[in-house]
């Protein structure tokens, strides 16, 4: 059976999302959502970037899109500057009885424990009245530190840690609000990035902590325990996204930690740099300029290390490709999942079934 869908965005990762869609043989686009005016009416083909038209026009008329009820929007607007506003949203498509796979807001990878009760309920009821399904992923929050982690456990007799890290040069990472004004990087060092404020981290990443607890069968003490640590500059230089001045906030190291009786056991950790030459006391990858590696501490010592990079060599574009990606290939089965929430853990297996080259 073939899906039909709306992406919602064309965005660094909303382009690859619509490719992702266009590639898959059962899945149909149907309809595109932009927040620019300049590309309402303009080929999805053209704003993705593929060098041909695929017969769909752009457009913000959210009603008209809604009126098509498609299958399953999958959803990459930005939302890390306006989470509630989006969560709204997702909602509302949700009790139209419209399934959705979303990039974010992060938190709704797993908000027990972060969302209060009340708005975790008005999802599920939203899914009750619409008969329709919620999933929020992509790379990180998502696969890299849910799936993958927990897969690696299933080949453990004895767990004390698992600890799961991006490594990553972001001087090539097109995103100027989360790099000047959520991350704060460029900024003097006497300010407190919207990142660093406490309980801001966990906001962000302490919804994996809590999955892969969860699939542990964990109960983790509270709050979860945030560490960081910044570096300044050592001179004047340049990202795609912001100026760094010479001594403001460079690089950032923070851990989110799930501790049970004061132990750590589940760590998020991110070792964040703006140049490839900065920090060599950090770790860095085995490979290219970005890494996901899980670390499985106990009987047997475990560690795998994930890289990517796109055909242009850059992990940062490959970084959009597998987040967009992650949601395009689980489209179907979250629209034959239970109404509501769901995570990682109520899904099947989730694979790039129909794209082999030539198949």
């Amino acid at each position: 059976m073939t899906l039909r869908v709306v992406e919602w965005s064309t965005g660094t990762v909303g382009k690859h999302a619509i490719a992702g869609i266009d590639a898959r043989p059962d899945l149909e686009l149907v309809g595109v959502w932009v927040s620019d005016p300049a590309k309402v009416g303009r080929d999805a083909g053209e704003l993705a970037g593929l060098g041909r038209e695929l017969g769909v026009t752009a457009t913000n008329d959210r009603d008209a899109l809604l009126a098509l009820n498609p299958d399953c929007i999958v959803h990459t607007a930005m939302t890390d500057d306006r989470i509630f506003e989006a969560i709204d949203d997702l909602i509302a498509f949700v009790e139209a009885g419209i399934n959705v796979v979303s990039s974010g807001p992060v938190l709704l990878q797993f908000p027990q424990g972060i969302l209060d009760r009340d708005l975790i309920e008005r999802i599920e009821a939203a899914g009750r009245t619409g008969n329709a399904s919620l999933h929020v992923n992509g790379i990180d929050p998502g696969f890299a530190n849910d799936v993958l982690p927990l897969a690696m456990t299933s080949l453990s007799q004895r767990i004390d840690e698992v600890r799961c890290l991006e490594i990553a040069d972001y001087s090539t990472y097109y995103q100027p609000v989360v790099m000047k004004t959520i991350f704060g990087f460029g900024q003097s060092m006497d300010e407190t990035p919207m990142l660093l404020h406490p309980g801001v981290l966990s906001m962000g990443w302490g919804s994996v902590v809590r999955q892969v607890a969860a699939g542990l069968g964990l109960t983790l003490d509270e709050p979860l325990v945030e560490r960081f640590d910044r570096v300044p500059a050592e001179r004047d230089y340049s990202t795609v996204s912001v100026e760094i001045p010479q001594g403001s906030m460079a690089a950032l190291h923070f851990e989110v930690v799930g501790q049970v009786n004061g132990v750590d056991r589940v760590v998020l950790e991110h070792y964040t740099r703006t140049h490839p030459d900065q920090c060599p006391d950090w770790p860095t990858p085995n490979e290219g300029d970005g890494c996901y590696r899980i670390l499985v501490s106990g009987e047997p010592e475990m560690k795998v290390e994930f890289t990517h990079h796109g055909e242009n060599g850059d992990h940062n574009v490959s970084g959009m490709i597998v987040t967009a990606m992650r949601l395009v290939n689980s489209v179907a089965a979250v629209v034959d999942a239970k109404p509501g929430l769901v995570t990682a853990l109520d899904l099947p297996p989730v694979s790039g079934r129909g794209l082999v080259a030539g198949a």
